[in-house]
């Protein structure tokens, strides 16, 4: 564990910028992964993911004296006279359950455009529960104007408004729509209560994560420093609030590479937790998860097993074993324990979540291939140390493998071309945005597998050795790149799975020449080739 003295260290240079220095940066054009995407992204070892961060979408209502601070999407609410209530569901900042609260806050000073003011924002966020975009943006504008005509222009009720509609904007990914409203309400706040307000640190976190959803990390680092100031001297370094912004900084210091920085304000993040009795809360337990992935970055894959199986403990005691979050917590574990060597009892984990998966979603969900590939690969593993043994065990284990893998990309490529029978069973267009992602995530998994599964066949049947699986696989693998209702998906949001895949089938190729000096081959390579280097000038550009 690391030493308090490297924390302190760490909270001490926390940077305390200023909020014009934050409206020179450039816009970005980077693509967010909803929270669906990054939970199918993380199953894979997320993710938060993918981005593996769940997506936090975190927002402020700060309404008048009191400072009511209220969740747009998911936060409860936080008061100026309340500030530990909303200690035990904070960690809801991290899940997309997307509405407003309604407005309670009885100590406004009222008169008609606060009345409008009121309704305008409970039927704009009616409307937005209900998908009706478009009314929604029109009523969170009329509630901007009812607050700037009844209070002001510089009045705390505009900034509640302002942080309204830039919440809304996020939400619909018009990022430079909200960036500017966030900011403005930032300036007012900060000029009605002073820079170290506690309803400035409200509006700096949920403009930190604003930022790292377009991945714009620096800025959201310098807001999440300027936050966890403010929180640590209103609400003291105790406060589970102060804990949750610990544990935000920690996840942009981890996709800035500073691992350690990251894990231990994690640390830190849980312990607060734990001594405010919150160890097995939902909080809690998504920060261990979080600080075991860490762990298992930086190689320390026997504390990591330690953790999961404390995390995985919990939830069989909170949730029991027919739950999806057991079954995550159980497949996660799973994939430690094939990295240790522990193939056995991974199996034995992969197959439990494999029945309570197909009971509770279906034969054919995405969730239920990512298993299968799951169980492919650990299939893998065995082939190759029976290999080291006697060839002909490995045959058995060589059928499997195949079996699990075609399984998979069957359910997988009847998820991205549904029938109309299986289109209508969608209800939404984000329910087949999520559908889909999460069935490219896991066919590139599977693709990879084929490719691995007849490099390592070939070595079993030298003599029977028919290339066309992996030739078959890369084709696929490419045409995902070259569709176009696929290519946005592949190219922005799943970039680095993409270039996982497509550099794993490439290399068996180009390393065996019996395969790379098949027709059709060298074309695909070249192809492969062009693609790489596309998304790599894209990659420059942002």
């Amino acid at each position: 564990m690391y030493s308090r003295r490297r924390l302190l260290s760490l909270l001490r240079h926390a940077r305390l910028a200023p909020a014009v220095r934050l409206a020179a940066a450039p816009p970005s054009r980077s693509f967010s992964l909803p929270r669906a995407v990054a939970g199918a992204a993380s199953t894979s070892g997320s993710s938060d993911g993918h981005f593996s961060c769940k997506g936090s979408t975190y927002a402020a209502i700060l309404i008048g004296q009191a400072a009511v601070v209220l969740g747009l999407s998911s936060n409860s609410v936080l008061a100026q006279d309340d500030l530990v209530a909303p200690a035990a569901t904070s960690e809801q900042a991290d899940v997309n359950v997307t509405g407003l609260r309604r407005i309670e806050d009885g100590s406004v000073i009222s008169n008609e455009h606060t009345i409008k003011w009121r309704m305008c924002t409970d039927k704009a966020r009616e409307f937005f529960m209900e998908g009706k975009l478009d009314e929604a943006e029109k009523l969170f504008k009329a509630a901007l104007q009812e607050a700037k005509e009844g209070f002001g222009l510089r009045d705390p009720h505009a900034a509640s408004a302002l942080n309204n509609l830039a919440e809304f904007y996020r939400l619909r990914k018009e990022y430079e729509k909200a960036e500017p409203l966030y900011l403005e309400a930032i300036e007012i706040l900060e000029q009605s209560f002073g820079p170290d307000d506690i309803r400035v640190g409200a509006a700096f976190r949920n403009l930190g994560q604003y930022y790292y959803i377009q991945r714009r990390f620096d800025q959201a680092q310098t807001c999440f420093e300027r936050a966890l100031k403010i929180e640590g001297r209103v609400m003291g370094l105790g406060n589970p609030d102060y804990a949750n912004t610990m544990y935000l900084l920690a996840k942009v210091l981890s996709q800035q590479g500073k691992g350690k920085d990251a894990e231990a304000l994690i640390r830190e993040s849980i312990r607060i937790l734990e001594e405010a009795g919150l160890g097995e809360s939902p909080a809690c337990i998504q920060r261990m998860k979080f600080l075991s992935l860490e762990l298992v970055k930086s190689k320390q894959l026997a504390e990591a097993e330690n953790l999961q199986r404390k995390i995985l403990h919990n939830l069989e005691l909170s949730k029991g074993w027919n739950s999806l979050d057991t079954t995550a917590a159980a497949e996660t574990l799973s994939v430690t324990l094939q990295n240790i060597g522990n193939l056995k009892e991974s199996e034995e984990l992969l197959e439990r979540c494999l029945t309570v998966r197909r009971k509770i979603l279906s034969e054919d969900h995405f969730e239920v291939a990512g298993i299968l590939v799951h169980l492919a690969r650990l299939t893998l593993l065995k082939i190759t140390s029976d290999i080291k043994v006697n060839n002909d065990l490995s045959t058995p284990h060589l059928v499997k493998a195949k079996q699990l893998v075609n399984d998979s990309i069957r359910i997988t490529e009847g998820i991205l071309n549904p029938s109309r029978e299986n289109r209508k069973k969608l209800n939404s267009t984000f329910a087949m945005e999520r559908e889909k992602i999460g069935a490219i995530v896991v066919l590139l998994q599977a693709l990879e597998v084929v490719g691995l599964l007849e490099a390592a066949r070939k070595r079993i049947q030298a003599p029977a050795f028919d290339y066309q699986h992996v030739e078959q696989a890369l084709h696929r693998c490419i045409s995902l790149y070259n569709e176009p209702h696929t290519r946005n998906v592949v190219s922005k949001a799943l970039r680095q799975h993409y270039l996982k895949c497509l550099h794993s089938l490439t290399l068996i190729v180009q390393h065996d020449p019996d395969i790379s000096n098949a027709p059709q081959m060298q074309g695909l390579l070249g192809e492969s080739q062009r693609i790489v280097k596309e998304l790599g000038e894209e990659n420059n550009t942002k």
